[in-house]
C-alpha cells in the first residue's frame, strides 16, 4: 500500500491535498494500491466533491502516519509540520519514504527521498505536481477569476474591500470559508462561484488571480494569464522565482496599481515549461 499524507486544515488549505490526489490517481492507474491521509475530515470531503476522490483516512498529525500504515508500506509525506523525530521510525519501518522539502536548504536526513520544486539530480523528485487534466484543451470564458485560497479565517478579502471594488472580478469561494461569509463578499464581486466548481473554473478562465501557488501552476498549465499575489508572512508552496519562470506574474500584496498593470500588460513569456506530473519514476521504488 502507498500512503500519501497531506497536511490540511482551515488555516492551511488544500494545496497539498490537490497535488496528493494527482500523485495517487496516477499511481492507482498504474495498478498500485493507494490511500490519501489528511488531518482534517473536511479536506477529504472537499477532494471527493471537487476531484472525485474515492476514499480517504483522517489522522491527527504527521506523527500518526504509522497508526494507519504498516511495516513494508510506502509513504509520501507532504507536510511542513515538525515530526518530532518520527521520521527515523518511518524510514526504518516503511519500504520507501518520500518527503517534500521544507525549503531550499532542506536535505535528506534518514535516507528518505526528497521532492524538490526544481529538482536537478537523481536523488530527488520533481515537486511541481500538476494533473494532466489541466493540460487538456478546453474552451475559455473571458473572465478575471479571483481565488484567494481555500481559507480566509482572518477575513483578508473583506478587510481589503476597497481594493476589490476597483476591479471587475469573479470570486471562487474556498472550501473553508465561514458560513454566510459569501453574503458579505457578494457586494465585492460580479459573481460568486461555489468551491466544487474549482477544476472547471481554473481550466476555463482566461485570467486567474490567486494567492495559492498550486492554483497558479494549474491555471498556467490550462493556458490562462496568471497573477500570483504574494501576501504578507506567506511562504508559497513553490518559490516565487520558479512561478515567474513559468510565466506567472507576481505582485506583492493588495496593490491596485500593480494588479492593474499586470492585468493590462502582455502575458510574460515563460522561461521554463510546465509539464504534467507522471508517476513513472516513482513506480520503480513504490
Amino acid at each position: 500500500m502507498i500512503y500519501y499524507y497531506a497536511h490540511t486544515g482551515h488555516k492551511v488549505g488544500l494545496e497539498r491535498a490537490r497535488r496528493g490526489v494527482t500523485v495517487l490517481r496516477q499511481l492507482e492507474a498504474a495498478g498500485r494500491e493507494v490511500q490519501l491521509l489528511v488531518n482534517d475530515f473536511r479536506a477529504g470531503v472537499a477532494m471527493k466533491e471537487e476531484q472525485g476522490l474515492k476514499d480517504y483516512v483522517n489522522i491527527e498529525t504527521v506523527q500518526d502516519i504509522d497508526a494507519i500504515a504498516q511495516m513494508g508500506d510506502s509513504v509520501i509525506i507532504d507536510s511542513d509540520e515538525d515530526d518530532h523525530g518520527r521520521l527515523v521510525k518511518y524510514c526504518a519501518d516503511f519500504k520507501t519514504v518520500y518527503r517534500f522539502a521544507h525549503d531550499e536548504k532542506d536535505v535528506s536526513i534518514h535516507g528518505e527521498t526528497l521532492f524538490r520544486p526544481d529538482c536537478q539530480n537523481p536523488e530527488c523528485e520533481e515537486a511541481v505536481i500538476v494533473d494532466t487534466q489541466y493540460f487538456e484543451k478546453t474552451s475559455k470564458t473571458e473572465r478575471v477569476l479571483f481565488f484567494l485560497r481555500d481559507y480566509d479565517h482572518d477575513k483578508t478579502i473583506l478587510n481589503n474591500a476597497d481594493f476589490f471594488k476597483q476591479f471587475d472580478m469573479e470570486l471562487l469561494l474556498g472550501h473553508y470559508f465561514f458560513v454566510k461569509y459569501e453574503n458579505e463578499l457578494d457586494k465585492l464581486f460580479a459573481i460568486l462561484h461555489e468551491p466544487e466548481e474549482y477544476t472547471e473554473l481554473i481550466s476555463s478562465s482566461t485570467t486567474v488571480v490567486t494567492a495559492s501557488a498550486q492554483t497558479a501552476v494549474e491555471a498556467k498549465a490550462s493556458g490562462a494569464r496568471v497573477i500570483f499575489m504574494l501576501l504578507d508572512n506567506q511562504i508559497p508552496l513553490y518559490p516565487v522565482k520558479l512561478l515567474e519562470a513559468f510565466g506567472i506574474t507576481v505582485v506583492e500584496g493588495f496593490d491596485v496599481d500593480a494588479l492593474n498593470m499586470a492585468l493590462n500588460k502582455e502575458n510574460p513569456e515563460a522561461r521554463k515549461s510546465l509539464h504534467a506530473f507522471l508517476a513513472d519514476s516513482l513506480l520503480k521504488e513504490l
